[in-house]
């Protein structure tokens, strides 16, 4: 089975990574699909992205619940889902699935967020010190 998700993925924390073993546990092969840089400054300003794209696909790639990562230039990844065929598209945080991008293509899962991190929020701290 192959299971997909998506996102910036711009500074890598515990979330994302537990984010990513849940998907390892559904299918026999993780796609990520990663927001490019320029996407990105369209979605979250000018100030981000904090890794650029192939930086952040290299940690992405190195990690063992990984094995494919593919770059985005859209603002959603419907084009690529439509490209990948998942069985699952998994997303974190509070998606209600029907409104998940894609969810008419694949059955959808909704991984909740881990308390307390969140790529902006670290970000924010960093700033603040």
């Amino acid at each position: 089975m192959i299971i997909f998700t998506n996102g910036c993925f711009d500074v890598i924390h515990r979330g994302h990574l537990e984010l990513l073993k849940y998907c390892a546990g559904l299918g026999s092969k993780v796609v990520v699909g990663l927001n490019s840089d320029s996407s990105i400054r369209r979605i979250k300003g000018i100030s981000r992205p904090i890794n650029t794209e192939e930086d952040r696909r290299f940690l992405l790639e190195s990690l063992v619940w990984v094995d494919e990562v593919l770059i985005f230039h859209e603002d959603i990844p419907y084009k690529l889902i439509q490209c990948v065929k998942p069985d699952i598209i998994v997303k974190g945080g509070d998606y209600i699935p029907e409104e998940v991008v894609g969810a008419d293509l694949a059955e959808v899962k909704i991984f909740q967020y881990v308390e307390g991190y969140s790529s902006t929020k670290t970000i924010q701290d960093i700033d603040n010190r």
